[in-house]
């Protein structure tokens, strides 16, 4: 049985926040796109991405643009067949792999719909307790010292600092952190490619004194032939982000002795589909996984707890993108928070939607 593809709406899906500033830059909306693709069933699927230009070099304009094209690529085809439908994008375009990710999103939740299941057991996978860390932004030593207190003060047991921007400051950034929240919370962090070779040598034998669980992406991706070097010079365990995309580049991080950990972003990945392919070949090398996102509303980030419960080998969690300071929330149903626990319905499909009022004040397209 086929469901053909009848239509595809495409909104600009902008979300106002507080700005959010990293070691490449400060966003002060989530630059998103959101899709319906419509079948003759009479159901649709839903899809959303979250552009990041400053890491994966898309815009919410150029994913508008590249929307439009893939809706006429898949207008009157299989919306079952998700291998041909992704092989169809993947052979008109390179990269913008966050706006793919949407379109491939809203085929597993066509597929669940059909198959009258949740995602995740639509995956193959099961419920199980997910707690997300929360992110810290690139500010003084004391507003960050300030922020972690607050957060612990909210039930946080994981921190995740963004660091790189300046390798002394970011060491007393870290100090800061831990005299203020003291040693039982744990402290990861993200340079965000922020550092150089040296830099990232100096500060990470000084944060180690500070019990951090792990560093991601210290360097650009263009030193990623030095990252075995500074591996052996760093007491921090290494996590690639910017460096893996797909599942070749988490072959070629693991098998050079470059990472201990990977994560995952469906931006990066282009949907579920890779993500997937990632993952196994990450737990074939013993090497464990992050969940990790942008700046994504309640819709994608139920897709993601979908795919963590079918996906054993993901065992950390950055996936507090929706209370990174969204100043409002465009989604009904989907994942909801006890804390910083991640929950989900048994609803079929991801079970989540965008809300019709927030949409009415989007800009569309609707390719027919």
């Amino acid at each position: 049985m086929a469901l053909i593809i009848t239509s595809i709406d495409i909104y600009r899906f902008s979300i106002p926040m507080e700005p959010f500033t990293i070691a490449t830059g400060t966003m002060d909306h989530a630059q998103n796109v959101f899709i319906r693709v419509h079948t003759d069933a009479g159901f649709y699927g839903v899809g959303e991405c979250s552009a990041f230009p400053m890491i994966v070099g898309e815009t919410q304009d150029t994913c508008l643009v590249m929307a439009k094209e893939f809706a006429r690529l898949w207008k009157g085809n299989d919306a079952l067949d998700i291998e041909a439908r992704l092989h169809e994008l993947h052979s008109f375009t390179a990269g913008n792999t966050t706006i793919i990710s949407a379109f491939d999103m809203a085929l597993y939740d066509i597929a669940a719909k059909h198959a009258g299941l949740p995602l995740y057991k639509f995956l193959g996978g099961e419920k199980r307790e997910v707690e997300s860390d929360i992110t810290i932004g690139i500010s003084s030593p004391e507003n960050m010292a300030k922020q972690a207190i607050e957060f612990k003060a909210n039930g946080a047991t994981i921190l995740k600092v963004k660091l790189g921007k300046n390798a002394q400051t970011d060491t007393q950034r870290i100090k800061a952190i831990r005299q203020a929240i003291g040693p039982d919370m744990k402290i990861r962090v993200d340079a965000n490619q922020g550092w150089t070779f040296d830099e990232a040598v100096f500060a990470l034998q000084i944060i180690a004194e500070q019990d951090i669980e792990f560093c991601e992406q210290p360097m650009r991706t263009w030193y990623d032939d030095r990252l075995p070097a500074l591996m052996q010079l760093s007491p921090v365990k290494f996590m690639a982000d910017e460096s893996v995309y797909n599942h070749h580049d988490a072959r070629k991080q693991i098998e050079s002795g470059s990472c201990h950990y990977i994560n995952i972003k469906m931006a990066k990945a282009g949907g579920i589909n890779e993500a997937r392919k990632i993952h196994d070949v990450a737990a074939a090398h013993g090497i464990p996984c992050m969940m990790g996102g942008m700046l994504e509303s309640r819709i994608a980030l139920s897709g993601k707890l979908h795919f963590v419960y079918a996906s054993p080998n993901i065992k950390f969690y950055d996936m507090d993108t929706c209370m990174l300071g969204h100043l409002q929330d465009p989604c009904v149903g989907g994942v909801t928070y006890d804390g910083y626990k991640l929950n989900i319905s048994d609803a079929v499909g991801i079970g989540a939607d965008a809300d019709d009022r927030f949409l009415s004040n989007c800009q569309k397209w609707a390719i027919s």
